[in-house]
């Protein structure tokens, strides 16, 4: 198949959240038309939270709603038994060198970048986060198609601006990060079930049963525990701009008001339909109900961030919603334990 061909053959999805568009994407070019964006984050355990001792982001707490960058990809891929092939380099005219072969071939290939530096973001969107997640799937003129899933269109970067950005440096620092499907067998509708189960149980697992205070649930109470403290230790500016972080990486670097909830509550729908069990579609009101509260803890962080809300109490309430939200997940995660899917 030649290269026009190839970028024709391609179609733009449009996701809540990049990797998650990603993965979508590239399943779909290679025949998966079953995939959709909860089916691609439940089957890759998306859903989680931990807040990441002893590093920092933007000068605030590491926080994330969402797995570790590249494990839904890999996971998604891996319940299907896709083969997939992932590079990083140290040389960036290897890295740009080994994506242009990929182009020329016309197989579309996810890279992880930088945001700061994504010329087609609004400038307000611009910040230091390098797990952002993209697809290259063509060139025209001189520059790159560019897939990213969070816009509306299909987009392009010059070679220097794609070069740049695959080569951001800081936490996270991508190192020409790219990823691409290999081998696809054809899928049962019994591997469908079988991934479906194994993303489920893995999510109730990291949510329930990592040891330590820094993740899942636990980690939850681990940051309400900080943002009692934040207003006496850190002083009203230092504590808001830290509330305001968490908002950024819920709200920005997420999905929108926990819309990582939402996503797994329309996975659990969408998978109570290929397993035959209402029983989980019914749990799925539950992750709704957590992203409702999410959202409502945003709100109030965010009045406290824009100065509106100044007083310790405003903390102290913002604490006990992160604890209301906790106990809603735990339940809800051990109402999926007690199911025994697939036993």
């Amino acid at each position: 198949m030649n290269i026009e061909s190839q970028t024709d053959a391609f179609h733009h999805v449009q996701t809540a959240h990049c990797e998650n568009g990603v993965t979508t994407a590239l399943l779909r070019y290679h025949g998966l038309e079953f995939m959709s964006e909860p089916l691609a984050f439940g089957m890759g355990s998306g859903l989680f939270y931990i807040q990441i001792p002893f590093l920092t982001v933007n000068n605030g707490p590491a926080i994330s709603f969402r797995t570790m960058p590249g494990a839904i990809f890999k996971r998604t891929c891996k319940s299907l038994g896709v083969e997939v092939t992932r590079k990083k380099f140290s040389n960036p005219a290897v890295a740009e060198a080994f994506l242009d072969q990929k182009v020329k071939q016309g197989v579309p290939v996810g890279c992880q970048v930088g945001v700061f530096h994504l010329s087609y973001f609004p400038k307000e969107y611009r910040f230091h986060f390098n797990a952002h997640n993209l697809i290259v799937f063509g060139e025209r003129d001189g520059r790159y198609l560019i897939s990213d899933p969070v816009m509306e269109d299909v987009t392009s970067l010059s070679k220097e601006e794609l070069s740049r950005v695959r080569f951001a440096q800081g936490p996270l620092a991508p190192k020409g990060h790219i990823y691409f499907p290999e081998k696809i067998k054809p899928i049962s509708q019994e591997m469908i079930r079988k991934g479906i189960v194994s993303g489920i149980r893995r999510n109730v697992r990291d949510m329930l049963s990592i040891p330590g205070n820094f993740a899942g649930v636990n980690g939850i109470r681990h940051t309400s525990n900080h943002v009692r403290k934040w207003r006496d230790k850190l002083g009203l500016r230092k504590a808001s701009l830290y509330l305001g972080q968490i908002v950024r990486m819920q709200e920005e670097i997420g999905t929108g008001g926990g819309g990582f909830r939402f996503l797994y509550g329309a996975f659990l729908e969408e998978a109570a339909g290929y397993l035959q069990d209402e029983r989980v579609s019914n749990i799925s009101e539950d992750f709704t109900k957590a992203g409702d509260m999410w959202r409502a803890s945003a709100i109030k962080m965010a009045g406290v961030y824009k100065g509106r809300l100044t007083e310790q109490k405003d903390f102290e309430e913002i604490a006990d919603m992160m604890l209301e939200i906790r106990l809603v997940e735990k339940e809800a995660f051990q109402k999926l334990s007690s199911l025994k899917l697939g036993k």
